[in-house]
């Protein structure tokens, strides 16, 4: 029996914020596509391994980003693949894309919306003007896809005069499972209403105004009904595909001089590489096996091994072996050598062993981690940046790690198997 949507009754906000929800259009349905059966911890309940080649994916995953009013961003909609390079000259908004896909994740992380945002008005659209009121705002959203199919969230946000989250909608084949609205400004709540399906078609409840209400239904919602077990497995699709994501940013002047050793997690700008290895090389040494293999196309000279040296006190350096006796320290590498050492080490490595916050209930075949890499072709030769693209796309087939990035030029890349390049203009 089909189920009606929910219609929560809550007056869209006026003005040139524009929080309200456009109508959503039924996802089209794809016949070659398997049904698929959500319910509360059924797209999470476990299995092994690589998935069979031509079975469906049931990973979460963000598949789209979408800007309706970000920063330069309007109305623009971009897909991601396993590999997706935002590509176009300086101010043509890459690196907001990336802001946007970053923000979204920590706030499916639970993280309150100041920290976000701790400048919101840089990203109010600079045309934007002020309503009555003197609000002024954003609004951004993604689909997760996964084995609850296709869900969509928005998000609109109040930047002026005070910050906070005046409307979001979660949806799945044109069914709304959850909607906010603000109804009362003297309140630091907005009103909630969620799928039940039940002897009440919509549980009425208030959220915070100042953290993202999709990450709060599984401690809201029992799943005594059917309706109420999709709005679980909606929600929990959509935070584990936010919340595993690792921003990543080398800083070569920062990988040079020995670190101090620690839990052995790969920081964002790769300080403690060196530190990172210390674990890897005896951990795994199958993936270690790959990253050396990988380094032999992207470093100057013979590559045998790369290993960690303690030192004095504490501290752990990194050393290319090369084979003949020769060890060089990675301070003596030039800045395209060791972002690409470091990029690789990301590529090939998992959440295990990088510092993110991973949803730990879910198992490792169920879902896969997205690289946010801002950059990603900054310092590299050609001849580096096509094997880190290589690397990127064959890590991508698996289906462990996703890899978005931003350059300023993808004509190299245009046509590579298993990447996306998605064109900016100013």
């Amino acid at each position: 029996m089909a189920v009606p949507p929910v219609s929560t009754g809550f007056p869209p906000p006026s003005g040139p914020l524009e929080p309200s929800f456009e109508p959503l259009a039924p996802p089209s349905a794809d016949p070659a596509d398997p049904p698929r059966v959500p319910g509360r911890g059924g797209p999470f309940a476990g299995g092994a391994g690589e998935r069979p080649p031509g079975s469906p994916d049931v990973r979460a995953r963000v598949t789209e980003l979408r800007l309706s009013a970000f920063a330069g961003h309007r109305r623009a909609a971009f897909p991601l693949g396993a590999v997706t390079l935002f590509a176009g000259p300086s101010g043509s908004g890459k690196s907001t894309a990336l802001a946007a896909y970053e923000a979204l994740a920590r706030l499916g992380g639970g993280a309150p919306l100041d920290e976000v945002f701790p400048e919101p008005a840089a990203w109010v659209p600079e045309r934007a003007r002020p309503d009555a009121q003197r609000r002024r705002g954003f609004r951004i959203g993604c689909t997760a896809d996964g084995a609850a199919g296709p869900v969509r969230l928005d998000v609109a946000v109040q930047a002026e005069p005070e910050l906070r989250i005046v409307g979001e909608r979660l949806t799945a084949d044109g069914v709304v499972l959850l909607e906010t609205a603000l109804r009362d400004p003297g309140r630091r709540a907005v009103q909630a209403a969620w799928h039940t399906a039940g002897a009440s078609p919509v549980t009425r409840a208030p959220l915070p105004d100042d953290l993202l209400g999709t990450p709060l239904l599984p401690l809201r919602v029992a799943g005594k009904t059917d309706g109420q077990r999709r709005v679980l497995a909606a929600a929990e699709q959509m935070v584990v595909a936010l919340r595993s994501v690792f921003p990543c940013d080398p800083r070569p002047e920062r990988m040079r001089a020995p670190v101090p050793t620690g839990s052995g997690r790969l920081l964002p700008g790769c300080d403690n590489l060196a530190d990172v290895l210390w674990r890897t090389r005896s951990e795994c040494a199958r993936r270690h096996a790959a990253l050396v293999e990988a380094l032999r196309g992207g470093c100057a000279g013979p590559v045998a091994d790369l290993v960690p040296e303690p030192l004095a006190g504490g501290t752990v350096r990194a050393l290319l072996d090369r084979g003949d006796g020769l060890r060089t320290e990675l301070a003596r590498l030039g800045d395209g050598e060791l972002r690409y050492v470091a990029l690789a080490l990301v590529l090939l490595t998992g959440p295990g062993v990088l510092a993110v916050d991973t949803p730990g209930e879910v198992p490792d075949a169920l879902r896969t981690l997205t690289v946010l890499t801002d950059g990603f072709e900054r310092g590299l030769d050609p001849a580096q940046r096509r094997a880190l693209l290589r690397t990127a796309a064959r890590m991508g087939e698996r289906g462990h790690i996703r890899c978005v990035g931003a350059v300023s030029d993808a004509s190299w890349a245009v046509g590579a198997e298993g990447v996306t390049v998605v064109h900016l203009r100013p």
